[in-house]
């Protein structure tokens, strides 16, 4: 199923991110993007998806110089961006992939598309793995590590949940009950025309 093989590589790139555990280490995909698309897609997903969690973690330090916290809001933004941009890459593979297929008179179209469901598994892998963490937290009150367990537990209770709608979201697209139709983000605040302090307007 596709959200088994998202939930391996997902698992994968969190585990080799904290190999090193540092926003300014290198980034290899270990994916072709020719001949394992998906896969390098759904690699730099979660990498970027990763680094922008220890970002959001650094910007939250109460002492952090105003000089360091502005240049890693630029950063936080550019992460988003890519995130963005990476989620749409997704959504036109499977828009290539399920191009052919005969949309049935009844089909009808989902809340979210599907690279939109993966970029929410994505962000869930990485609760899942911090939360673990918590739960076993050596210099943690017991108390502290039983809420963090039952938080655990319903976060893995989720991870199954979106995987199977994920599952079923692509089924009903493969055999015509869904059809696609992606609205890309057109977000305006990074967009030298768009917005109006970027143009050099008051």
């Amino acid at each position: 199923m596709f959200s088994d093989k998202a939930n391996k590589i997902f698992k994968e790139v969190i585990n080799k991110y904290h190999e090193i555990d540092s926003v300014d280490q290198p980034f290899t995909n270990p994916y072709d993007k020719d001949s394992e698309l998906i896969e390098h897609l759904l690699y730099r997903k979660c990498w970027i998806d990763t680094v922008q969690w220890h970002y959001e973690d650094i910007i939250r330090d109460p002492n952090i110089d105003p000089v360091g916290a502005l240049k890693l809001k630029r950063q936080i933004d550019a992460s988003n961006q890519d995130r963005t941009d990476t989620v749409e890459y997704i959504d036109s593979y499977f828009l290539e992939k399920f191009k052919d297929v005969k949309v049935k008179d009844n089909a009808s179209i989902n809340t979210e598309s599907p690279a939109w469901g993966i970029d929410r598994l994505s962000i869930l892998a990485l609760k899942i793995y911090h939360m673990n963490e918590e739960a076993n937290r050596k210099d943690a009150s017991q108390k502290h590590q039983a809420a963090c367990k039952a938080k655990l537990n319903v976060l893995l209770e989720q991870r199954v949940d979106l995987s199977t709608a994920i599952n079923q979201l692509l089924d009903d697209i493969a055999n015509g009950d869904k059809y696609m139709k992606v609205y890309k983000q057109m977000k305006m605040y990074n967009d030298d025309e768009l917005n109006p302090v970027l143009r050099g307007e008051k």
